[in-house]
């Protein structure tokens, strides 16, 4: 099960690697585009890369945070020293990401507006800090309301019966 809030040192070093997620994910917004921020860190907190859902701004569905971060950190022997960090719950495509290389923690920002795969990923021994910032919350609660349909379209939901 996801590990509640951290306090102390450690809670604050979860709250400064999340500070750059949370950049990504507004730099999306700026964009026009969906505004979840991803980061890839190692085990000590060196950014290793960073990046933002940019589906809208290129056109390809397959540019989530978490790819596009992954992406950045570049080419490695292993994850099993890293930490990814993101805005919200990892949707399912991400979530078997964090599961294919082996990232064995995940720093999540909130998952009130969407709850993806990381209870699954807690299920396989990835450690996962849940820390329910009240700034993702409202990104995303702003943008859900402000942007119905292209949320559905993120998340892979039709929006009314019989759509496609």
């Amino acid at each position: 099960m996801p590990s509640p809030a951290p306090t102390g040192q450690s809670g604050r070093m979860l709250e400064d690697l999340l500070a750059v997620a949370r950049e990504e994910a507004e730099a999306g917004k700026a964009e026009g585009g969906v505004p979840i921020g991803a980061a890839l860190f190692d085990r000590d907190g060196v950014l290793l890369g960073r990046g933002h859902n940019r589906r809208v701004q290129d056109g390809d569905p397959s540019l989530h945070a978490e790819t596009a971060a992954f992406r950045a950190a570049g080419r490695r022997p292993h994850y099993r020293d890293t930490i990814m960090v993101t805005t919200l719950s990892p949707c399912w495509y991400c979530s078997g990401l964090v599961r294919q290389f082996g990232i064995p923690r995940v720093v999540i920002g909130e998952s009130r507006t969407f709850t993806g795969g990381h209870g699954w990923l807690a299920g396989h021994g990835v450690r996962i800090d849940l820390l329910d910032d009240p700034a993702c919350v409202a990104l995303m609660t702003e943008f859900i309301a402000r942007e119905p349909a292209l949320w559905f379209e993120d998340i892979g939901v039709p929006r009314a019966s019989g759509e496609r």
